[in-house]
Formats: C-alpha cells, structure tokens, sequence
C-alpha cells in the first residue's frame, strides 16, 4: 500500500510537470536551471514516509540529482552536524528548538518552522486492553503490571521528551498526582532511541502501546488513541498551558543541561553551514516548502503546514526561501 501511495504521487507531479506551465512556474525547481548533483538530509525518524515521497517527486523534475537521506532522533542529527562533524545539505527537525539550542549560531543561521504533529498512544488489535481503551483510562491500562509500553529516549529524540511532556499533562489535566512519577519508572527496558524504532517493538508484540506521532501511526496503519488537547502538545491556544512542564537534557556541549519547555509541536528545517550544494539544497526547499509541492505531500501524510510561520531568524533566511517565512516585526 505504501509503494502505492508513493507511486501515485510521483506520477502526478510527472504528469503536473508535463501539462500546465503557467502553474508549474509556482512550483519549484521549475524557474531552476539544470541541477544535479548530490544532497544529502538528514531527517526525523518521523519524517521518513514523506520524505521518501517528497524526494521522489524531486527527482521526477530533476532526474540528475542524487538524493542520500539518514534518519535519527532530531537531537542526533543535530549532533551528528556539532559534535561528529558530519557534513549534510539539509537537516529537518521534529522539533524546531533542536535547530535553535544545539545548531544556531555555531552550525547553522537560520531556522524555518514547516509542519505540526500530535501526540498519540498507538497500539495493534493484539494489544492487551485494545477493545477497552478510551480517553479516560488509558493511564490507567498502561501500569497495569501485564502491560507494557514503550518511548523513546529523551536524549535522542524530541518525540522521547514529548512523551515524558505528555506523561506530565496527563498528571495535570487528570488531577492525578504522583501518576507521572509512576509512568515514568516503568518499562524502562523497552526506551529506543527513535520513535520509528518503536514500532518494531510494537508489531513483535513485545510491548502493547508506545508513546508516538500521530501522522507516523497514520503512515503505518497502526490503531490509536487520540489524546485530549490538553495533553496532546498539539493545540497552539494551548501554548501558555504546555509550558507549566519541561525537560531537562543534555546542551550542546558534555555536561551542559538545557530545560525543555513544553510547547505545541512545530517541525523546523535549515541548510548547516557545513552543506555542499547549497543551489541544491535552497531548490529543493523551495519544492519541500510549497504548497503544492513539498507540503501536499506532508498533508497527506497526517502533518498539517505551519508555512509561512514567524521567523526570529528571517534575515538570514536565503532569498528564495523567504517567502516561506514571517519577520517577526509583522507579527509584533
């Protein structure tokens, strides 16, 4: 099914490309000159679906680029950037402050928020509890002793720190006190350094529920519960309300600590300063950033566009990119 869906997409654009020009001029890559060459992205785990589909849609336009992809926790991939020195083209983050606290200024300049997402308990028909779970218990179900969940690691993953985020909430929001120091304690053996790396413990029914994105659930045709908003980092009037918990983990540097606050879940991208091919890379975001390339394709995948967004960064922004984002004056 998935093959399908890819397929589908990339003979649209093929067909899109081949029929309207006027229309074409709106979406990139089309007013580029030739391109070709290599990019290498460094992306969530979350991101894989759409990427692959965005991507391949890329390359129908431009059949000589040769695109690499390596998917990790966001705050890998920024470390892979900082501390490995590893050299990429574009770098997309589930978590647009991965970009912010370890990356600017030292590894990149800018920053543009792109997508959002939610937080979700996913699960399988063989999961125990599958038939009774509901907003209501659902925390309840998960310390059961026969039952055990997974997430994934806060030092690695901002979908890890969300899911401690949303543990937090549920506390809040369900007036339960001491339910987070419960929940955090437990099954601590099935914590995976992405959340993609969960759903292989999913479906071996080594766990019965783990802590995910929706969209990534959507993609991967697995049940879930959706969570209240109160809990589910996903409603920006909520922002003030998330802010009341936080994470602490590991900065930029051994032994630095950085507190995470919690916020409505908002992806970002940026071009490292140790990118190759920036024509390339600056091409390929005008095509992943538009709304009838890129960002369709993130639609459809379950995570809706935040573009244009406020940008603290905008003046670094390059050129063709900016009209992607907002200074923060107009929003002031």
């Amino acid at each position: 099914m998935k093959k399908l869906i890819l397929l589908i997409w990339t003979a649209l654009v093929f067909i899109s490309s081949c029929g309207n020009s006027k229309r074409n001029d709106n979406i990139v890559g089309q007013n580029e000159s030739f391109l070709k060459g290599k990019l290498v992205i460094f992306h969530a785990g979350s991101l894989s679906y759409p990427v692959k589909a965005i991507c391949d849609s890329f390359k129908v336009r431009h059949p000589e680029v040769e695109i690499l992809t390596e998917a990790a926790g966001s705050k890998d991939c920024a470390r892979k950037i900082s501390d490995l020195k590893k050299s990429c083209d574009i770098m997309l983050s589930s978590d647009y402050k991965v970009i912010d606290d370890l990356l600017i200024p030292e590894w990149a300049d800018w920053n543009i928020k792109f997508a959002a997402n939610e937080m979700a308990i996913v699960y399988t028909e063989k999961s125990r509890f599958a038939d009774e779970i509901n907003k209501k218990n659902w925390y309840e179900l998960l310390l059961k002793k026969e039952v055990a969940f997974g997430r994934s690691d806060p030092e690695s993953d901002p979908c890890g720190v969300r899911s401690v985020m949303t543990m937090m909430l549920a506390e809040k929001f369900y007036k339960k006190p001491g339910l987070f120091s419960k929940m955090s304690v437990k099954d601590l053996n099935y914590i995976r350094p992405k959340e993609t790396d969960l759903i292989a413990l999913l479906e071996s029914k080594a766990v019965d529920y783990i802590f995910l994105y929706r969209s990534v659930a959507r993609q991967h045709k697995l049940k879930y519960l959706l969570l209240p908003d109160s809990v589910n980092l996903k409603n920006e009037t909520l922002a003030n309300y998330y802010s009341a918990v936080s994470v602490e983990t590991t900065g930029k540097r051994p032994g630095e600590k950085i507190r995470e606050t919690g916020a409505p879940m908002i992806y970002g991208l940026t071009i490292p300063k140790s990118c190759k091919n920036e024509k390339l890379a600056v091409a390929f975001l005008e095509f992943f950033l538009n709304a009838e390339g890129g960002m369709s394709i993130m639609e459809a995948s379950g995570q809706p566009s935040v573009v244009p967004a406020p940008c603290k960064y905008y003046e670094k922004v390059p050129e063709k990119l900016k009209k992607f984002a907002l200074p923060m004056e107009k929003i002031n």
